[in-house]
Parts: C-alpha cells; structure tokens; sequence
C-alpha cells in the first residue's frame, strides 16, 4: 500500500510549536500571544505526553520563552529562523518516521509573504528524508484519516491565487503522487475572513476512522451558520477511500467572535491538537467553550481535553492547529 499520511490521533515523536517572536507582526499581543503559547505547549507536554519542541527566533523570543516555560519538563527550546508561528503551514509534512513532504508556501495567495517561512519545513524535517513538491500548498487546508482519505475545501485548495488553473482532479492527482491520498472529500467554504481563503482545520476534522467532528452555530447570530450547516450535509453523503459512510458529529462553535476593531474573526473550535494523551482546543467564550469540551470528551474517551484561551493568537489569524506540527513516531 503506498504511505500516506498518518492520522493526527497515531502516536507521536515530537509536536512542533511556534512561539511567537516578531514584536513587528504581533504589536501589543504579543506578550499575551505568547503566554497563551506557552500555556498550550505546557499542556501538551503535560497532560498530553509529548515531547514538545518550541520553535522561538531572536534572542528576545528566545529569553522571553525561556521565563515563560521557566524549566517545564519535556519542552525543548528550539532556536530557528520563521517569518510567523503558522508552522502548519509554512512546515512539513510527515508521512511517517524519517519521512516528510514540503511544498511551496506563498503567503496564503500572496497575503503576508515573509522572510524564513520557506526554511522553516528543512529545519522541522531535521533528519528525515524531505521530498520537496513543485505546487503551493499548506497543511492546514488537509485533514487526514491516517488511510489515505483527505478533506479540504475547494475555496482554499482550488483558489487561483495557489496554482493557478487547478480543478479537482488537479488537485487530485498531486495529492496521490506527494502524500499518498487515495480519495479527497471536497467541501465549498470556509469561515468568514479566513485570511486563508477557508483552511479545512476551521471547520472540519477527522476524529476517529469514519468520524468527522464539525461546528454547530452557536446563537441566532454565528456569521458560520450556513457554512457549518453545508459542510455537515455534505459530510453526511460523502463516503470514505475504502467506501464506508461518515458519522458526523456536531460541536458547538464559538459563536460570532469580534475584532476590536468590529471585525468578524475566523474562531473556531475545530483548531484543535490532538496529542498523544490530551487534546488541545481554543476557547473564546466561556460557555460555548465548556460546550465545546463536553462534547470533544465524548469523541476522544481516552485523551484528557483540556480548554485554554485563545483570543490573543486569534489576532494573528490562527490558532492552536496552526501553530503545531506532529512529528509520527
């Protein structure tokens, strides 16, 4: 059977974190953007069992992570040149142990194009074997079942500003050939102002072999609640690469999140890590939030779920998923 990417729930060596490090991207989050970092890689190493490797450039990051983290077991401090902490994107990905994929990486469609991000998927691969890919993707428009089945959304993966002509069976076939995909489902949308034209670990994921977790809208006013509601439908008829039918469970959104600047920002419960023995998710309201572990709870019996804030690394336009790499073991 040809390798294909294992399922985010297998057994991990490592999980990469990006600390965010450039006071010129972040401004006045950045002090809170990186406590909640270090407060999610605490968690990971903790309760989650991994060995947490965290990606900080400068010395000022560097000092900054070090007090942060202040000596807590099983997380490395990892000195490395970034353009931002996205490394979902910008980073490999694995198809296994000593083994990974890199692809082209603009800026999310020429949005924010910056300096390091192209180094960033050597520097995680180590001393694998790295095969890099001529077409532009990122890993945070993929989901995968860990048998050879994906999901996306044709607003990011199909979008003219990443390879420019592509069709689904474009698509298709370059998945097969780099990461060993054998059926790709395709939803439309993604989240409103989505700065990635509408990444699938948004809205939605796989939690277990034949099961897809996706919001729910939470209040009259979630600005997702058509999308969410499309992307369960078209989940519900979808069939997987070995031919077997999804379950799709729902799980409350966080509803309609706010800018200070009155914007609408892409929050989302879906931006989960699922590590060895935890699963990390995002909160942005209290009681969506304790919703939202309740019902993850019920998907992941045997992991410990924990809820942490995310509403400074929400300003950057990610989350707990965007910033981390798993590493198979």
């Amino acid at each position: 059977m040809t390798r294909t990417v294992p399922a985010e729930w297998s057994t991990h060596k490592a999980m990469w974190v990006g600390f965010p490090s450039h006071e010129s991207l972040w401004e006045e989050n950045l002090g809170p953007a990186q406590a909640e970092v270090a407060a999610v890689a605490k968690a990971l190493a903790g309760l989650g069992g991994e060995q947490v490797r965290l990606l900080v450039d400068g010395e000022a990051a560097q000092a900054g992570a070090e007090q942060l983290i202040d000596g807590f077991p099983n997380i490395d401090i990892v000195a490395g040149r970034f353009g931002d902490v996205w490394l979902r994107d910008t980073g490999p990905i694995f198809l296994g142990p000593g083994e990974a994929a890199a692809f082209k990486f603009n800026g999310w469609g020429g949005k924010y194009i910056l300096e390091g991000d192209e180094e960033v998927a050597a520097l995680i691969a180590g001393g694998a074997s790295l095969t890099r890919h001529d077409f532009v993707l990122e890993g945070g428009a993929l989901d995968h079942d860990g048998r050879g089945t994906a999901l996306t959304t044709r607003a990011c993966l199909t979008n003219p500003n990443r390879n420019r002509g592509w069709r689904d069976d474009d698509a298709e076939q370059a998945l097969a050939t780099a990461l060993g995909v054998r059926k790709v489902l395709w939803l439309d949308h993604g989240l409103m102002n989505d700065h990635t034209d509408g990444h699938v670990d948004n809205l939605a994921r796989f939690v277990a072999p034949g099961i897809v977790a996706c919001p729910a809208a939470y209040g009259q006013d979630d600005p997702n609640a058509a999308v969410y509601d499309a992307a369960a439908r078209a989940l519900a008829g979808f069939t997987d690469a070995d031919g077997q039918g999804l379950e799709v469970v729902r799980i409350p959104s966080p509803g309609r999140c706010m800018s200070p600047n009155h914007r609408v920002i892409p929050a989302s419960h879906m931006n989960f890590i699922i590590a060895n023995e935890a699963v990390v998710a995002p909160i942005y309201d209290a009681r969506a939030g304790a919703w939202a572990v309740e019902a993850l709870e019920v998907l992941f019996p045997r992991h410990k779920v924990v809820g942490l804030p995310s509403r400074a690394l929400i300003t950057g336009g990610g989350s707990f998923h965007c910033i981390s790499v798993h590493e198979p073991a």
